[in-house]
């Protein structure tokens, strides 16, 4: 939402880009949600009028885009918005938009939005699913996707980290690059109960790639560990592994 704790990335915006996509874990993030996205935005009719929410680098909006689609960036960063626009200069059926959540137009909605790795962000999440969800046209879409609770906890068990896990993964000087409100996939099913929306698809994001004991298998053999991850990112239980977890809901009113 607007709240004083919620992250903007202003002035960091290139260390964001770099570490995020300039790895195989944001390269995969990146493939896996569009790979899911694609079987649930429809190509064939007109084009869809879109949000892209939190859009950071503008790399989903640049998918959007490509597949014809009219597009709305918005981000919180004036930093995010200016690399954005130079990212996204070529494209036509694209406007910007410099601003919280909570401060998009109230009357504008959308055929999807599009909110990924943005929650853990912010300080009241839940809350901001209920507003995302204002945003959506009946019969619309909702993408979200969320840095998993569960998963960063398992992950550092694994890695020994039991201190950090003690103290419940926080930390105990701000990273500015580490999320602030990881969260519970089942929590935001529960929350979501209430909601005038249904859960049309969910999966993990990275269900494998972070645990591989030869980490140079996550790029030498990258199609390998891409293929298991579309192959099971849907299934139990291997979808709760996941290190984002991915819901797409469609709005009902």
């Amino acid at each position: 939402m607007s709240k004083k704790s919620d992250q903007s990335f202003d002035s960091l915006m290139d260390k964001f880009a770099n570490n995020i996509y300039g790895s195989s874990k944001g390269k995969l993030r990146h493939e896996l949600l569009v790979n899911n996205l694609n079987q649930y935005i429809n190509h064939n009719d007109k084009p869809l009028d879109i949000i892209d929410v939190g859009g950071g680098t503008g790399i989903m909006s640049k998918v959007m885009l490509e597949w014809g689609h009219k597009l709305t960036f918005n981000d919180l960063s004036a930093d995010a918005v200016a690399m954005a626009k130079k990212n996204l200069a070529n494209y036509e059926n694209v406007s910007f938009m410099c601003s919280s959540l909570s401060d998009l137009p109230t009357q504008q909605t959308y055929d999807v939005v599009i909110c990924h790795a943005v929650l853990e962000w912010l300080e009241s999440p839940l809350e901001a699913i209920s507003s995302l969800l204002t945003k959506v046209k009946p019969g619309g879409v909702l993408s979200l996707s969320f840095f998993n609770k569960d998963a960063h906890r398992f992950g550092n068990l694994l890695y020994g980290n039991f201190d950090y896990v003690a103290a419940d993964m926080k930390h105990k000087n701000t990273v500015r690059l580490n999320p602030n409100n990881a969260l519970e996939p089942q929590k935001v099913i529960h929350h979501l109960d209430d909601l005038p929306c249904e859960i049309i698809s969910s999966a993990g994001i990275r269900c494998f790639h972070d645990y591989l004991r030869d980490i140079t298998k996550q790029t030498d053999e990258y199609e390998k560990i891409k293929a298991a991850e579309i192959k099971y990112g849907h299934r139990e239980p291997y979808k709760w592994l996941g290190k984002y977890f991915h819901l797409i809901l469609r709005c009902n009113s």
